[in-house]
């Protein structure tokens, strides 16, 4: 497998006018249309066709993580507005589920828009209503840290969880390239059918396209659904500034899955695995990882995470699929854990040989992304006949736009 660290990200770049970015979903979420990529050629179908393009008793794995509504607003006394953007928890808490149940009070790493506003030791406050009774919600600025602040949100009555609090008070946060203020639209679009688990402050966007129509069209094809979590966080839209990708640091996020999945996965390994967004591919690549650990006996509970860069670095031997997969199912049997919870940073780049999945579901991404840098892993250099035939056929681009159907073709898949 060839280390990406030394790719240029100014080679994984294309020209996306501003208006072919999608500022608002379709009426209809399964209208969107649909790209299909298979051996260097391409086809046009709509979502809601798109089990014709998968074979029968394919397995198509989706993230069933949920957005929360991440942006709150406060007021200052003097009438300047502080606008705090929760990104993840602080690392007191053992994983995000934990820190969403919790009660009364919690600390939160954050992003804060009108900072220079707000002095250390100042408390902001703001009163909502919930269910017919009211809530008062009190901010302390506690830390200033290299990208973030930490800070200390608290609320009375204190029974509602943190998760509560935030469909209260917040507001579901669009990414930075939407252009406009979150509508009520927004609270239902931005999310997919089947969101279960909160956490995340960016949506899934390939599930977004996803209705009860299509997934009883996969069932009549015996097409099957499995569901990992991944809690996307804010560091999927950050940009690669680095001119080398050995400079760019990689954002870490939640991954949650369970025995079942792993055994879905095994039964599958000879088939078809579709990864539905590169959220839920990126967590099955990572399974492998883990189980490549738990095989040689290296899996701990302080050593589960992936790194950015240990994929390309292993010294072990590869194994197949199978024996990963099955070391880490047995780990989690004799460790008794129904659920693994770890975070992965993994970078899939060009040079990267996928070991479980064979084909992808995904949205158009940003040039010059490491989303965009996983796509070319996924189809090599056909990236860019897939992007040109996009743009000249007025397919819409990013989180609310069309998407695409890729089946792996790199040579080193």
């Amino acid at each position: 497998m060839k280390d990406p660290r030394s790719l240029s990200i100014l080679d994984y770049t294309y020209s996306l006018p501003e208006e072919r970015i999608a500022a608002f979903p379709l009426a209809e979420r399964d209208a969107s249309k649909l790209l299909i990529y298979t051996k260097g050629t391409m086809a046009e179908d709509t979502y809601r066709n798109i089990a014709r393009h998968i074979p029968n008793n394919s397995l198509l794995v989706f993230n069933n993580t949920k957005v929360v509504e991440a942006r709150l607003l406060f007021q200052k006394p003097t009438g300047g507005q502080v606008e705090i953007f929760c990104l993840e928890p602080h690392e007191q808490y053992a994983d995000i589920t934990s820190a969403m149940l919790q009660s009364g009070k919690v600390y939160w790493q954050c992003l804060v828009g009108g900072a220079s506003k707000w002095k250390p030791g100042q408390l902001l406050e703001k009163t909502i209503r919930y269910h017919d009774r009211e809530v008062i919600l009190q901010a302390a600025w506690i830390e200033k840290r290299s990208g973030c602040f930490i800070i200390e949100l608290s609320w009375t009555p204190s029974t509602m969880s943190f998760a509560e609090l935030l469909h209260a008070a917040g507001a579901i946060p669009l990414p930075p390239y939407i252009k406009r203020k979150a509508e009520d639209s927004d609270t239902e679009r931005y999310q997919t059918v089947y969101a279960k688990h909160d956490g995340s402050v960016a949506a899934p966007t390939a599930g977004l396209h996803f209705t009860e129509n299509i997934f009883n069209s996969l069932r009549g094809k015996n097409i099957r659904q499995a569901y990992v979590t991944l809690h996307v966080g804010a560091g999927t839209f950050k940009p690669v500034k680095t001119e080398k990708m050995e400079e760019h640091d990689m954002h870490a996020e939640w991954i949650e899955v369970s025995q079942e999945l792993i055994g879905q996965l095994l039964q599958s390994l000879n088939g078809n695995i579709v990864a539905v967004g590169t959220t839920s591919l990126r967590t099955m690549e990572s399974l492998y990882w883990m189980g490549v650990k738990a095989a040689s006996g290296g899996l701990r509970a302080t050593s589960m995470e992936i790194t950015q860069w240990e994929v390309y670095e292993r010294k072990e031997k590869d194994i197949p699929a199978n024996e990963a997969l099955t070391a880490l199912l047995e780990w989690m049997q004799e460790n008794k854990l129904e659920r693994l919870v770890t975070k992965t940073q993994i970078l899939i780049a060009p040079g990267y040989r996928f070991r479980i999945i064979n084909g992808l579901v995904t949205n158009f991404h940003q040039p010059q992304s490491t989303l965009l840098l996983l796509v070319a892993a996924l189809i090599g250099e056909d990236w860019r006949k897939v992007y040109d035939f996009a743009l000249k056929n007025e397919f819409r681009f990013l989180s609310y736009g069309d998407g695409c159907l890729l089946w792996a073709t790199s040579p080193d898949t």
